[in-house]
């Protein structure tokens, strides 16, 4: 796997980043957004899930003044400060197959999993 290279804005931590192909395809599906150009990926963890937190990923375009925003290529990625903790480190791939289709992040500060891999504790 490739990772893309980060632009790190400040001295936040690096919540994720972005392999190649997840750029792509986050890339490919923002071309479809109406004003996609204008919007970033939010990567945020939210309570629920099987194991206690969930994953949530969408596209905005309204960001606070202190989200962490990375860049990865024409990819900009943004994440709350309280979630950007709970990510730090992980990351974001992209499959294309018939098992296991889809975005897949991987936290290195996730203790337990949920059997779907949507949650984590």
């Amino acid at each position: 796997m490739t990772v893309g290279t980060a632009v790190n804005i400040g001295s936040k931590p690096d919540p994720v980043t972005l392999s190649d192909k997840a750029a792509a395809k986050v890339a490919e599906l923002l071309s479809e957004e109406e004003g996609g150009e204008t919007m970033a990926l939010r990567v945020a963890v939210k309570s629920g899930g099987c194991s206690g937190f969930s994953y949530d990923m969408y596209f905005d375009s309204e960001f606070a003044d202190d989200d962490v925003v990375r860049t990865f290529g024409t990819i900009k990625v943004v994440v709350d400060p309280q979630s950007a903790e709970m990510l730090s480190g992980s990351s974001l791939d992209y499959a294309d197959g018939l098992n296991g289709a889809g975005f897949n992040i991987t936290n290195p500060n996730a203790t337990r999993t949920c059997g779907c891999g949507s949650s984590f504790s």
